[in-house]
C-alpha cells in the first residue's frame, strides 16, 4: 500500500493535519495510523481542555489565537449541530514575590498580542474573588475572555467526523519500524504485518513521538510524563471561579458541579512515565492537593475526592514548547510534537500550518519557523516559561 502523507498518531493533532491537508487542496492519498481508537488512553482525551492565551512567547500565543477564532466560528466550520461546550471562564496565574517579574514580562508579551489579560495586585484579585486567600501572593493575570475549558471529546469527534467525507483511510496499527533510504523516509511498517510506503511521514505520535522519532534513526526529546486529575466536591459552588493556578503548580476549576484540580506531581524525580501506567497516586492528592488547595481558597479545607484519572503527556525535554515542521536532513519527516501540555488547543494552528507548509510550501497563516527542528539538533532551547 502506497500513500502520500502517513500520518502517525490520529488523535487531535494528527486529526488537524488531515483535516487541514484537505482544506488546503491536498488531493493525494493519506493514511491516519491510531493504534488506540478509542482514544481510551490518548494525551487528547485525558488532558484538562482548556485554551489559554497567557503564554511567555508570542508564538504560542498565536496559536491559541487560531484555535479561539476556530472556536467562535464552530457552526460555520463543522455543521449547526457542533458544540464542545466552550465555557469562557478565563485563567488566574498568581504569583509571589519570586515569580512576579516573570508574570509581568509574560503579561507584556500577551498584551502585544492583544490578548484580554488584567495583570491585579492582590488586593484587586481579592475583592474581585472574595474566596480567595492572598497569602503568599503580591499578582495575578487574569484573562477575561479567550480562554477557558472544553470537551475534548467533542472536539476531537468533530475533527474525526468531518474527515469521514475527505478520503482518509484509517488505519488502526502500531507503528513498528519506519525505513529509510538515505536521507528520505520510504515506509512505515505495522504491527498487523501491513507495510505503508510514504512519500511523506508526520510523526503526530503524542507521548510516544520520541520513539517513533527513534525508528526513523531520529533523535526527538519528547518523553511521556504521568499526570494525575482528581475531581472532587464542595459545598461551596464559586460559578465565578476561573482556571487558578497557584505558585505551586497546582491548577484547580470548577466542571459543573464539582471542582477537577491536578498540578501536584513534584519536579524532583519527574520522569519518563511507564507506557503502561495509568494508576492515580492518591497520595498526591492527600498530601499535596487538599492542604495547598485549603491554604489558597480556604473553604476548600472541607471537600470530598470522589475520582481521579492518570494521563501521559508529552514532554519536550529541551524546552517545553512544540516541535514543528520537517527535518533539516530528512526532510520528508515532519513533526508535530512535544506540546507539553498545550497540544490540544494549539492542534488546529498546527494543522492549519503543516499543511500550508506541505500545500503551499510555505508557512503563510502563522509562521512556526521559530519551532522548527534545527535548534533541536543544535540543542538551542526556545523556552515557554508558562508551563501548566
Amino acid at each position: 500500500m502506497r500513500y502520500d502523507i502517513v500520518i502517525i498518531g490520529g488523535a487531535i493533532v494528527g486529526s488537524s493535519i488531515a483535516y487541514y491537508l484537505r482544506e488546503e487542496g491536498f488531493s493525494g492519498s493519506i493514511a491516519l495510523v491510531e493504534r488506540d481508537p478509542q482514544f481510551a488512553h490518548a494525551a487528547t482525551t485525558l488532558s484538562m481542555a482548556s485554551i489559554r492565551q497567557q503564554f511567555s512567547i508570542p508564538q504560542n500565543i498565536r496559536l491559541s489565537q487560531f484555535t479561539l477564532k476556530l472556536f467562535r466560528r464552530l457552526k460555520e466550520e463543522f455543521g449547526a449541530e457542533a458544540d464542545i461546550g466552550f465555557r469562557e471562564g478565563g485563567y488566574l496565574i498568581l504569583a509571589g514575590e519570586a515569580g512576579l517579574p516573570i508574570l509581568k514580562a509574560n503579561h507584556e508579551a500577551q498584551i502585544a498580542e492583544g490578548a484580554d489579560i488584567l495583570l491585579e495586585d492582590a488586593g484587586q484579585l481579592t475583592r474581585r474573588f472574595p474566596w480567595l486567600s492572598d497569602e503568599g501572593i503580591v499578582a495575578g493575570a487574569y484573562g477575561r475572555s479567550g480562554e477557558g475549558w472544553f470537551d475534548a471529546h467533542a472536539m476531537l469527534t468533530l475533527f474525526r467526523k468531518a474527515l469521514r467525507d475527505k478520503t482518509i483511510d484509517f488505519i488502526t496499527a502500531s507503528v513498528t519500524g519506519i525505513a529509510r533510504d538515505g536521507n528520505r523516509v520510504t515506509g512505515v511498517s505495522l504491527d498487523n504485518g501491513q507495510t505503508l510506503e510514504a512519500g511523506t511521514v508526520v510523526n503526530a505520535a503524542g507521548p510516544n513521538a520520541g520513539k517513533v522519532a527513534a525508528f526513523a534513526g531520529l533523535s526527538l526529546p519528547v518523553e511521556p510524563r504521568k499526570r494525575n486529575v482528581f475531581v472532587f466536591e464542595a459545598r461551596e459552588k464559586y460559578a465565578d471561579m476561573p482556571l487558578l493556578v497557584d505558585p505551586s503548580g497546582l491548577y484547580v476549576r470548577p466542571e459543573g458541579s464539582v471542582y477537577l484540580t491536578g498540578g501536584a506531581e513534584p519536579e524532583e524525580g519527574d520522569g519518563p512515565a511507564d507506557p503502561r501506567d495509568f494508576e492515580v497516586d492518591w497520595s498526591l492528592f492527600e498530601e499535596v492537593v487538599w492542604p495547598t488547595l485549603a491554604t489558597r481558597i480556604p473553604a476548600f479545607e472541607a471537600i470530598k475526592a470522589t475520582r481521579a484519572w492518570a494521563g501521559h503527556y508529552d514532554y519536550n525535554t529541551l524546552d517545553q514548547n512544540a516541535i514543528i515542521g520537517p527535518h533539516p536532513e530528512v526532510g520528508n519527516f515532519l513533526f508535530a510534537n512535544g506540546f507539553s501540555g498545550h497540544g490540544l488547543q494549539q492542534a488546529p494552528a498546527v494543522g492549519k500550518a503543516l499543511a500550508e507548509l506541505i500545500v503551499q510550501g510555505g508557512y503563510r497563516t502563522i509562521d512556526c519557523s521559530a519551532f522548527g527542528y534545527e535548534r533541536v539538533a543544535e540543542g538551542r532551547a526556545f523556552r515557554e516559561l508558562n508551563v501548566i
